[in-house]
């Protein structure tokens, strides 16, 4: 990397402040900002009447960062669509001073890089689910500034590198909406007439573990939109305050009761046979000879069955009730008899070979940006104490 010289933020931003009188008729969307750098989005609108407390407005292309998850990458550039969009206090946004001396489509990608999330948590100070960036302190901060010409130059070659890991993803669902296709033409086909509610097939089975003081528990998650399970950290005896967590088994059908209606279900595999989720996933057994736990580890991923899923429970959004295991069970769908079940399963395994190298891919994809960003904006970031 060239050597560039260095600008402290606060000699390229300013603090905006901007206010407004909300139309208590009018509808405004309100800004929250994504962790890693995944970007500023609306969180929803809300009716002027509604908003309490003090409300800011911002601006298309001001930086506008999280006080408490900066340090978690919860920063970034507001986009078009966000203008005018109202923030609390806890979101401070500030605009450019000269647009000459930097480019915010530059500053957009910086902002992205590991270093810089570095930054922030140098900016950020306070005690355990305490800690909030200081503005004063994140002004302070330096970073290396190229001439105006290589930021654009620099940005149009990362939009660039953005817009084909965006292509390799859109290439990919579409080869898994295809796959997704065929299981659902499959499933509706040798289905048939035949109905069943899902208690004729699954059951609730559970083996909750007490937590001791000085157990240690590894957790597993599930992703929302048929994303799967994933390994997390051990909790501690000391450090939950729930008294029991349940412990997975291999085949069984993952539910998280909070966001099961957006596809935060899946199938336990073998590896994390063993680990432990908190009570808010409850576990189904496939009964003997009625479901199969592979068929139904496929059937789970399936918009369509997160379509009845969203139909078991009422509310919107955040307000979404939970879905109960009996409400679960209650749901009524067409399902082909066992030994159909089983030939299907034995259809898509033929695709696993395919699966397996669209998984690697998608990882390499994922990872190219940020180290992308890491490479070109190491050593370009001073943090002040």
């Amino acid at each position: 990397m060239k050597v560039w010289p260095k600008v402290a933020l606060g000699a390229l931003l300013r603090r905006s402040d901007e206010s407004t009188m909300l139309n208590p008729m009018a509808e405004y969307h309100e800004v929250t900002i994504r962790l890693w750098g995944k970007g500023v989005v609306s969180r929803g609108k809300v009716r002027g009447s509604d908003v309490i407390s003090v409300r800011r407005v911002v601006r298309a292309n001001q930086l506008i960062l999280s006080k408490i998850d900066a340090r978690n990458g919860a920063i970034g550039l507001v986009p078009p669509e966000l203008d005018g969009a109202i923030v609390s206090n806890d979101f401070p946004s500030f605009e450019f001073r000269d647009l000459n001396q930097c480019a915010p489509t530059f500053m957009g990608w910086l902002v992205r890089s590991a270093p810089f999330v570095e930054l922030c948590k140098a900016a950020s100070e306070g005690t355990t689910n305490r800690v909030r960036i200081k503005e004063d302190r994140f002004l302070d901060q330096q970073i290396a500034l190229p001439p105006l010409t290589e930021q654009r130059a620099l940005a149009a070659r990362l939009d660039a590198l953005a817009e084909k890991t965006r292509q390799v993803e859109a290439h990919l669902d579409a080869v898994e909406r295809i796959s997704s296709s065929l299981l659902l033409s499959l499933h509706h086909q040798l289905a048939g007439n035949r109905r069943v509610q899902l208690n004729d097939v699954l059951e609730l089975v559970e083996l909750p573990e007490a937590v001791t003081a000085t157990g240690s528990y590894p957790q597993v998650g599930v992703r929302g939109f048929g994303g799967g399970l994933f390994s997390k950290a051990a909790v501690g005896g000391t450090d939950t305050s729930y008294k029991a967590f349940n412990r997975l088994y291999e085949g069984a059908i993952v539910l998280s009761q909070v966001k099961g209606w957006e596809g935060a279900i899946a199938r336990c595999p073998k590896e994390l046979d063993g680990w432990f989720v908190s009570p808010e996933y409850r576990t189904f057994r496939c009964k003997p000879s009625l479901a199969s736990d592979e068929y139904f580890g496929e059937l789970v991923r399936t918009k369509w069955f997160w379509s009845q899923l969203q139909n078991a429970t009422r509310g919107v959004g955040a307000r979404r009730e939970r879905t109960r295991p009996e409400q679960f069970l209650n749901i009524e769908l067409p399902m082909p008899l066992f030994d159909d079940q089983l030939r299907i399963v034995e259809i898509l395994k033929r695709q696993a070979p395919l699966k397996a190298k669209h998984t690697a891919i998608r990882q390499a994809n994922t990872a190219l940006l940020p180290a992308t960003l890491e490479r070109v904006f190491t050593g370009g970031i001073e943090c002040s104490s």
